[in-house]
């Protein structure tokens, strides 16, 4: 895909989730630590190269894909999906974002004690018990300090990813297995990366 192509999708879905979301380019400037100007750029159609840095800024406010944002047109996509899921059009799931290092502490805090205690951001999706855990040090090789994970907390017998503590360490990793014995205790599935996902 061409960039012009590319940014002309990022500048329409930018206006569309501007729109849907009930935000402005205020709010987005804001949050995501972006100009005015930069934002204003793009919506004029001014700038035909985007950093990915600053794409991966406007992607992570509004909690959408950061590979899809240049490439799909989400008003369509949503669109369709609203027509054709039983659930209708779902509301984004508040989403308390736990350090790494406050997170075996909070684990057996219910999600809506842990939403009055710590920062939110959102999950666009299906789902019940989320968490957003911000890392603090390098995890698995691929993640590292400032990235958001967002987690389904609970053992579940699926074959996502999976975010573990090891008790002996005192370090958290990724794996595929479900295990979970005295020493390695299973957070849960991991449903999202974020990269440089928060700064507070």
């Amino acid at each position: 895909m061409y960039k012009k192509e590319k940014t002309e999708n990022l500048k329409n879905n930018i206006k569309y989730l501007i729109k849907s979301r009930g935000e402005t380019q205020l709010s987005l400037c804001i949050a995501s630590g972006l100009t005015r100007t930069t934002i204003y750029n793009i919506l004029e159609g001014r700038v035909v190269n985007v950093q990915q840095s600053t794409i991966r800024k406007i992607s992570d406010f509004f909690g959408v894909s950061y590979r899809e944002i240049e490439t799909v047109d989400f008003e369509e996509k949503e669109t369709i999906e609203s027509s054709v899921s039983l659930l209708g059009n779902m509301n984004p799931a508040a989403v308390p974002i736990i350090r790494e290092s406050l997170l075996i502490q909070s684990l057996d805090k219910r999600i809506g004690e842990l939403a009055t205690i710590y920062p939110l951001t959102y999950y666009f999706g299906s789902a019940s018990n989320v968490i957003g855990v911000l890392l603090e040090s390098d995890v698995g090789g691929v993640n590292g300090p400032g990235d958001l994970l967002i987690v389904k907390k609970g053992i579940l017998n699926s074959d996502k990813e999976k975010l573990v503590y090891d008790k002996v360490t005192k370090k958290l990793s990724v794996t595929n297995g479900p295990s979970c014995d005295d020493v390695i205790c299973v957070v849960g599935d991991i449903l999202e990366e974020r990269f440089n996902g928060w700064r507070q």
